[in-house]
């Protein structure tokens, strides 16, 4: 499963070569992306390697399995109940049903949150730096870290699991 690393970098320069470093390393290219502030990003940053700007990929996986697990009870419950009759198809639909709403509210919230990432490095982002995200295998990328520290990189805590991994 893969990972997220996040270093900061004090400029594009750097962030640049960061990536470099990180592509000789074996990073492919389709995971690696930056973070900078909105007036840096505009300039500077190429679309490809801009970071999703909204939490809605993880909150929609959230929501679908928090509306899952509780349509399922609710359908676990109507079966005890005998007046309604529901069966075991029934309450499988109603996980499904339960999955589907729980994504789409959770989905319409998190598209007007700003991305963890954004949320806890709001302090960096503004001070000008530009973050740069990683995403490999946990092992991976604790190996490449001394390396793109030389390149000028500052490692972040932060490590999540990859949402779509």
């Amino acid at each position: 499963m893969k990972v997220r690393h996040v270093f900061s970098t004090p400029d594009l320069d750097i962030a640049q070569s960061v990536m470099n470093t990180a592509r000789g390393a074996g990073v492919e290219d389709d995971d690696i992306l930056l973070v900078a502030r909105s007036d840096i990003e505009l300039e500077a940053i190429p679309n490809e390697r801009k970071e999703a700007d909204t939490d809605l990929i993880p909150a929609a996986l959230r929501g679908a399995g928090y509306g899952g697990a509780a349509g399922l009870l609710a359908g676990l419950a109507a079966i005890v109940i005998t007046p309604i009759g529901l069966t075991l198809a029934g309450a499988a639909a109603a996980a499904v049903a339960g999955a589907l709403v729980g994504s789409w509210a959770s989905a319409l919230v998190g598209s007007s949150l700003p991305d963890p990432i954004r949320r806890k490095f709001d302090e960096e982002i503004q001070a000008g730096r530009i973050l740069v995200v990683l995403d490999g295998e946990k092992e991976f990328l604790d190996r490449i870290d001394p390396q793109l520290a030389a390149a000028g990189a500052t490692h972040l805590p932060y490590e999540s699991a990859k949402a779509m991994a």
